[in-house]
């Protein structure tokens, strides 16, 4: 089937478009969580919303899955393809169609790179605000789909926060517009985050930021992850709300030291990053007050970058950090929770638990102003049974999270990786009710199928009696 639907693709498609070779599609075969993997049956790289809905109507005609993919940087195995579908891979959709600064907005189409909007607007003095760590590679299609956010949500929000409209492909391959002005429900807040299971985004509309006025980043270093967990609680509390807090512990510090010579100060066991915009006499005041608070809590160096290039060599060690392990550690698990800001102590204690009871090491990075953890588990998975126990430490830190009334995932998605703990978080009720969502999209359920949900369900299909495997299904677990 997949052979005569190649052949199909091929005529609708532009040259080159069509992907069949067994070597080439191995390159697909994972995104960012490498330790999910699934060659695709056939890949597509279309150029237009045109081709990608003819695409997605000849999926339905043969009954075959299909996935989105933007620049594969995803980190929940969202993006994860099927041996028995199609690859949709946007990544020459690379145009800014329209940028209107009267009004603030950018057209992008989905593989358009998150930075390279800040970039093509910032000597007007305008930028984008989400900034996940991979900004310089992920796409804006991906970052829809995951709700990405980045080091700068706290103040300014996630992806779901500046998108205005779009443009998308539904599953029955329709093209259909979807803004923040629609009567009724919100379509458009739903379909954000929905990791493709509703559709493949091809025009994008987002909100362009005014550059700050003034912008300070200082960096203080403590000697114990505590002192800078207090700073950060204290920081909050007195009614500050930084464009970031991030925090990273000595472990990360050590890798980024190793990737990147970011040179951040001798012996400590932990750094803050925090940043400061707006207008100046405002930052001036916040600074005053961040910098007491930072030695009151025990910081025994502050630096603050005295220009853009101070700026970036203080962010280059934490935007490197998920990398940078791999300098310290053959092997290692991203993974994503959020709890709230008053249990970071407790949890962070829980994960070092954790490393004692498996022998398994944790570098900490996390955006601590609203308790997203990034804990990265180390691991060498030539050594028999790291792996399996660095699997038991990756979940362990979910339980911690979830017992402490925060979440799975804070801005990677569920995907493939955490679709099993989804029960913990939510009822079978809950589920249903979310599947009923998915359903009145994707009825067929070709969308990317099998990610988020524990146990996929067929539209239609009373919950909780199974009537036997989807004709999909066979390989989703």
């Amino acid at each position: 089937m997949i052979a005569t639907l190649a052949q199909r693709l091929k005529a609708v498609l532009p040259d080159q478009a069509v992907i069949t070779d067994p070597v080439r599609l191995r390159t697909y075969e994972c995104d960012g969580l490498t330790y999910h993997r699934a060659t695709p049956g056939v890949v597509v790289l279309p150029e237009s919303a045109e081709e990608i809905a003819a695409v997605v109507r000849l999926c339905q005609e043969f009954q075959v899955p299909f996935v989105a993919r933007g620049s594969g940087t995803g980190l929940s195995g969202g993006a994860l393809p099927r041996s028995d579908g199609v690859l949709i891979v946007t990544s020459r959709m690379r145009r800014i169609l329209d940028i209107d600064l009267p009004n603030r907005r950018a057209v992008v189409e989905p593989g358009v790179t998150n930075l390279a909007i800040t970039e093509a607007v910032r000597d007007a003095g305008y930028y984008y605000a989400p900034d996940p760590s991979s900004q310089q590679i992920c796409s804006i299609g991906g970052n829809v789909a995951e709700n990405s956010g980045g080091a700068h949500c706290l103040k300014y929000g996630f992806t779901v926060n500046h998108v205005l409209a779009l443009e998308l492909v539904t599953p029955d391959g329709d093209i259909v517009e979807l803004t923040e002005l629609d009567d009724g429900y919100d379509l458009l807040g739903a379909f954000i985050g929905s990791e493709g299971t509703l559709g493949i985004a091809t025009k994008i509309t987002v909100r362009l930021s005014r550059a700050p006025e003034t912008v300070t980043t200082l960096l203080a270093a403590f000697a114990t992850i505590e002192g800078g967990g207090t700073a950060v609680s204290s920081i909050i509390g007195a009614g500050i709300v930084p464009a970031a807090i991030e925090m990273m512990d000595a472990l990360a510090i050590e890798a980024a030291e190793a990737a990147v010579r970011c040179e951040y100060p001798a012996g400590a066991g932990a750094v803050l990053i925090v940043e400061l915009d707006g207008p100046t006499a405002e930052v001036a005041r916040q600074f005053a007050a961040v910098e007491r608070i930072c030695r009151e809590a025990g910081s025994f160096e502050i630096r603050v970058a005295a220009s853009a290039e101070e700026r970036a060599a203080i962010w280059r060690g934490r935007k490197s950090a998920f990398a940078a392990v791999g300098r310290i550690s053959p092997a290692y698990i991203v993974q994503d929770g959020v709890v709230p800001r008053t249990a970071l102590p407790e949890v962070l204690a829980g994960i070092d638990r954790l490393q004692e009871e498996f022998g398994i090491r944790v570098a900490n990075v996390f955006h601590a102003g609203d308790g997203n953890l990034h804990p990265l588990v180390l691991f060498d998975d030539a050594e028999p049974g790291q792996g399996e126990r660095a699997e038991t430490v990756s979940g362990r830190i979910l339980d911690l999270c979830i017992e402490h009334g925060g979440s799975i995932t804070g801005e990677h998605g569920v995907g493939v990786d955490k679709s099993r703990y989804m029960p913990r978080m939510f009822t079978d009720d809950d589920l249903a009710t979310m599947q009923l969502v998915r359903c009145a999209f994707d009825p067929g359920y070709l969308s990317n199928p099998g990610k988020i949900f524990p146990t996929p369900r067929l539209c239609g299909e009373v919950p909780r009696v199974r009537k036997g495997p989807h004709p999909h299904e066979a390989e989703l677990f």
